[in-house]
């Protein structure tokens, strides 16, 4: 077996990078801008994952500004609201609102790098959206690249 790519494709050495962030967020909903955090474990190019590792939290790329933030989680307070009779609260749980939130702002992000830089449009930014907090939960930054 040849290990030549096929024809009209470039080889290259491929690599992967792992990291972990955790969060104990002091409120039950938080929004945290994490682009900092993902920028520090960039390659040269390639793409980055991040990935909100508990089905209560999200991931997603916006604007960094404060009025859309709280927009944001007005929305989502009322596409999803906290109430008693969620049929999930039968299992002793009381979060089936925090489920619901994190379907709607979806759990991960791919963002593509550019010459070791995170190559987003102007203004955006990557945010860990917590709704069930108060507790201990991870993101998974994995970094595909040369």
């Amino acid at each position: 077996m040849s290990s030549n790519p096929p024809s009209g494709m470039i080889a290259t050495d491929m690599r992967f990078h792992t990291e972990y962030l955790t969060f104990h967020t002091q409120s039950h909903r938080q929004y945290i801008n994490i682009t900092s955090e993902v920028e520090k474990a960039l390659g040269k190019s390639g793409m980055i994952l991040v990935s909100a590792m508990h089905i209560t939290a999200g991931v997603w790329v916006n604007d960094a500004e404060d009025g859309l933030i709280a927009d944001i989680d007005e929305w989502l307070e009322k596409l999803a609201p906290y109430r008693e009779n969620y049929r999930h609260h039968r299992t002793g749980e009381a979060n089936g609102d925090s489920h619901l939130k994190s379907l709607l702002v979806h759990h991960q992000v791919i963002v593509p790098v550019t010459d070791g830089k995170l190559d987003f449009g102007p203004w955006q930014q990557v945010y860990y959206a917590e709704f069930d907090g108060q507790r201990p939960k991870r993101v998974i930054i994995k970094v595909m690249g040369e």
